[in-house]
């Protein structure tokens, strides 16, 4: 069971397509860092 916070691999990294990490309100690929966050409209 995940609390939403853990690496659980959600949406791809629109640059490399690697899962991306759900941490407080920002999406982060685990090569690029902090990609996505809570102010950015996507998907």
């Amino acid at each position: 069971m995940t609390d939403g916070t853990a690496e659980d691999g959600g949406r791809p990294c629109p640059v490399c397509e690697t899962p991306m990490y759900h941490r407080h309100c920002k999406y982060v690929c685990p090569s690029h860092g902090v990609v996505y966050d809570c102010s950015d409209t996507f998907y």
